[in-house]
């Protein structure tokens, strides 16, 4: 019998999968097709979110750590992001082209302010609704159920939307729904049960920051090497991006089947990922995890065939199911208890700068060496991220956690 509030967050999960699925997915080729955004734009479609996110991560810990529940905090969050959808939708109205791709791009960042508060404390609350034991079972079921609800949304947008690819009509009646699924992820969030820190019943104030963290090595050692696998997979966001649509032609219908392909892979192959953990450790497992994800960018480049596309997208989903499994487990895993708060902050903050800095680094791979040299560079960066994470591992992967 699943406890209540593992049961309330998968539902919350799924429509946050819906609601992203409608939205986030298409915005590179709504600002491609409708917007007429270049590659430099594109590529900010990546790095404003994560720019925006190192801007106020700081701020959102320290009303998470002042707050004494975060449940409310989150859901208004949420909402706020959500309704950003409305002015995408109205944003076409604008007189000039570029004016709508740099007011898609304002919006897009505007955005990314609550989504930030949103994400890390939806990070706090869970580890902390989540007992130890159950998380590599709880995540692994979550993860498979929320690909399975994308997988159908985004193959259904796909269909429908197979010949509207430059319909600027469509993505409004998309972006909207994206925003009605929102309210729903909101009132599902606002179910769930939490109670408050209190010690002899009084509310637990926590201090801004707490330096000891980077006194546990185990941690500090899995932070390097996850800052450095994010910078070298999320450097070729914006060339996926720009090869699948720009040079290989893709359309609304093809990158929903890309997504369809990866996300069936995923869904099959989460359960492996979660056996694997529980037999061999989380860190030893995810280095395999990252030498497949270095295999994709390489393979992309070698055809613009669009079936030879989607087999590879396919392919991908087998190594990405392990990374999303295992990359926030090892979060966990290596964070005292103690202080889990802060090493999420800590982390968040330093993810963001990564993931503001690789895009930009990957479009003027892309712009300067174009975009086979670029995703050759990325793949070997990723390889790279393995051996890293293969070095935490002889270090720390067998050690009891205890004794770091």
């Amino acid at each position: 019998m699943r406890p209540y509030n593992e049961k309330i967050s998968i539902y919350n999960g799924m429509a946050s999968t819906i609601a992203m699925n409608f939205s986030n997915n298409f915005f590179p080729i709504f600002a491609i097709t409708i917007l007429s955004a270049s590659n430099y734009q594109v590529g900010l479609i990546s790095s404003l979110p994560p720019l925006m996110a190192l801007l106020m991560t700081i701020p959102a810990a320290i009303m998470l750590n002042r707050a004494a529940a975060h449940k409310r905090l989150v859901a208004m969050s949420i909402l706020l992001a959500r309704v950003m959808f409305l002015p995408i939708v109205v944003l076409i109205y604008l007189p000039s082209e570029s004016m709508q791709a740099w007011a898609f791009l304002v919006i897009i960042a505007l955005m990314s302010i609550p989504n930030t508060l949103a994400n890390i404390g939806w990070q706090t609350l869970i580890s902390g609704m989540i007992s130890e034991s159950r998380r590599g079972a709880f995540f692994s079921d979550r993860n498979r159920l929320l690909t399975m609800v994308g997988l159908v949304s985004t193959l259904i947008i796909g269909i429908v939307m197979k010949d509207a690819s430059d319909n600027a009509t469509a993505y409004q009646i998309l972006f909207t729904i994206a925003f009605g699924i929102g309210l729903l992820e909101v009132y599902l969030l606002m179910k769930h049960d939490e109670a408050p820190a209190h010690i002899d019943g009084a509310v637990v104030k926590k201090k801004l920051m707490d330096w000891s963290i980077f006194k546990h090595s185990g941690y500090v050692s899995f932070l390097i090497a996850a800052l450095f696998f994010n910078f070298a997979w999320q450097m070729a966001w914006g060339i996926f991006n720009i090869y699948h649509i720009r040079i290989a032609g893709a359309t609304v219908f093809w990158i929903s089947m890309f997504s369809v392909g990866n996300m069936l892979m995923q869904i099959l192959t989460f359960p492996l990922w979660k056996k694997w953990a529980e037999q061999r450790s989380n860190v030893r497992v995810f280095v395999w995890a990252a030498i497949g994800m270095a295999s994709t960018p390489f393979l992309t480049v070698l055809s613009t065939n669009l079936y030879y596309l989607t087999v590879v997208q396919t392919i991908s989903g087998f190594f990405l199911s392990g990374v999303v499994l295992l990359l926030f487990n090892l979060l966990l895993e290596q964070s005292p208890e103690a202080s889990r708060t802060y090493c999420i902050t800590t982390y968040n903050v330093l993810l963001a700068f990564m993931a503001f800095l690789a895009p930009q680094v990957g479009i003027c791979l892309l712009n300067s060496w174009g975009a086979e040299t670029a995703m050759y560079i990325s793949s070997g960066l990723r390889l790279l991220s393995a051996a890293i994470f293969f070095a935490v591992y002889l270090r720390y992967g067998r050690v009891p956690k205890a004794l770091m």
